[in-house]
């Protein structure tokens, strides 16, 4: 893999798009909910991508305006503010979907959410660890917790989300972003915490 590439894949597949690219994937893979109607599926779509896509990236934006802040938000004091307001969307995420009286897989995933974020949040004083591999993690927790809950078994989906994790934390040791215990702890927590939240809700 070259730079470059590193570079593309770290792009498209960033954390504030990864539960968006998450969640049309488990739409689509043979679960109980994916049978929901068009209209409701583009409903919750919106929700996700506004509160876990849009927010946090016009919160980047604005921040953008200090000349001092750093897009790739390697210094600390950058990475706590966008973890604590993504946190902060992520449960606005949740209380539109409770208000809907949506799926509890979609509610539950977000709260859950918010505990990995604010998790990342506090082991970054300390650490820095990968936000892009933690979302990863989130996304395959899911899909196996649902998939042994539902004895469905959504092979392509699986196959596509150990892939682009695979694919992905090797673009961040390339890029030099993180070593391999960073990116083995990042996608761990998103896994351990989303996993056993989704199993058992």
């Amino acid at each position: 893999m070259t730079t470059k590439i590193a570079k593309i894949i770290s792009v498209l597949f960033h954390p504030v798009l990864v539960p968006t690219l998450g969640f049309l994937l488990l739409l689509n893979s043979g679960f109980y909910f994916s049978m929901i109607s068009w209209e409701a599926k583009r409903f919750v779509l919106l929700v996700f991508i506004f509160t876990t896509g849009v927010l946090p990236l016009l919160t980047a934006a604005i921040m953008a305006l200090n000349p001092k802040f750093d897009l790739s938000v390697d210094r600390l004091k950058d990475r706590i503010v966008l973890f604590l307001f993504s946190s902060v969307f992520y449960y606005l995420g949740y209380l539109i979907m409770n208000r809907m009286k949506a799926f509890p897989v979609f509610k539950v995933f977000l709260v859950a959410s918010v505990l990995v974020i604010i998790i990342l949040l506090i082991v970054s004083f300390k650490w820095k660890i990968s936000s892009h591999m933690a979302a990863l993690g989130s996304i395959s927790g899911t899909l196996f917790a649902l998939s042994f809950r539902s004895g469905i078994n959504p092979v392509w989906a699986l196959v596509t989300v150990i892939l682009v994790s695979g694919a992905v934390g090797t673009s961040r040791l390339l890029l030099g972003k993180h070593d391999i215990w960073q990116v083995v702890a990042g996608y761990s927590t998103g896994f351990a915490i989303l996993y056993p939240a989704i199993y058992f809700s």
